[in-house]
């Protein structure tokens, strides 16, 4: 008999044949995720479940689903997990690491590019039949090409923000609780403590992950001390930049714009008096978004989940050394 699993949302086929081969599978349809309600309910008798961030895992949750061995994230992060409580109760859990890590750099770079240049401020004008003639002061940007870049995080993703920016001459500073000392002669790139880091940033780059320590990390104080001509770009977790304290500072002109794949909340109310500022730029957490990487995080947690499934260690772990056991 095949084991149960319920998939929260539908992925893309390279790695759902992968799951319906092999597995009972129920696949949730429905574009929104399903209700925590829901999801327990669908999960309750199940083995195992490919999940998204959506979906809250947590004591609570497991103790109500007492069959479940194996959890397997359709993301590099895992906030929406509790992972002791999972390994407490001997769940493996695997994420979806490394694949995500170009793709997310060009978008986050795509972010930063697109707010210095002003680019969806030009399309708005442009669709608004404003534009009339070529004018000498018409929608003036930043130049990126030997501007200050600063790293918040140096993990896999802010490592290629650095790659990338070596093609633009740019200097790069970086913060990391972690030095990396063999990646700044490599990278060319300055340590420098988290002060001087927003003090000197002409584009401020977040990529550190979501924590108690860093939730709310990026706020008023700190776009007190960045420059007014500053650009910031967040492409990891929402939390990290406190929502409110960031609409004030671009409203009041402490930074200069935005530019931001993730929010908090997530998605933001479409009423939010940030949405109505022209120096903010927001996608919809589509930095993985491309057809080749989307495809292979399936694959990824197909794999993870089937690994899991059959008791054995699973390619991507998140609380290595648990194998699933059956209950």
């Amino acid at each position: 008999m095949k084991p149960k699993v319920f998939v929260s949302r539908r992925i893309p086929d390279r790695g759902l044949e992968k799951v319906l081969e092999f597995c009972d599978a129920e696949v949730w349809e429905d574009e929104l995720p399903p209700s925590r309600e829901v999801l327990i309910e669908k999960t309750r008798d199940c083995e195992g479940l490919l999940s998204l961030l959506t979906d809250k895992i947590d004591g609570e949750f497991l103790d109500q689903c007492p069959k479940l061995r194996v959890v397997a994230n359709y993301a590099v992060g895992f906030d929406n997990i509790n992972v002791d409580d999972c390994t407490a109760r001997g769940v493996a859990v695997g994420n979806t690491p490394g694949v995500l890590t170009d793709t997310t750099a060009d978008f986050a770079f795509t972010l930063l590019m697109s707010a210095a240049r002003r680019v969806v401020e030009g399309m708005d004008y442009v669709r608004a039949g404003r534009w009339k003639t070529w004018g000498p002061m018409l929608l003036l940007g930043r130049d990126i090409y030997g501007a200050t870049l600063g790293l918040l995080g140096l993990g896999r993703i802010g490592s290629a923000m650095a790659e990338r920016a070596k093609g633009f001459n740019m200097r790069v500073l970086y913060y990391d609780p972690y030095r990396r000392e063999d990646l700044e002669k490599e990278l060319n790139l300055e340590y420098v403590d988290l002060d001087t880091l927003f003090e000197q940033a002409d584009f401020l780059s977040v990529h550190v992950p979501l924590t108690p320590e860093t939730n709310g990390m990026v706020n008023a104080a700190r776009f007190k001390q960045m420059k007014k001509t500053a650009i910031l770009v967040n492409s990891a977790r929402g939390p990290i930049v406190n929502t409110n304290d960031l609409y004030e500072a671009l409203r009041d002109g402490e930074i200069a714009y935005a530019g931001v794949d993730v929010t908090d909340p997530e998605p933001i109310q479409t009423d939010h008096p940030i949405l109505k500022l022209s120096n903010f730029v927001v996608c919809p957490h589509i930095a993985s978004a491309s057809i080749e990487t989307r495809g292979r995080m399936a694959e990824i947690a197909a794999d993870n989940l089937i690994a899991g499934l059959k008791g054995e260690a699973l390619p991507a772990p998140v609380n290595k050394g648990v194998i699933a056991k059956r209950k």
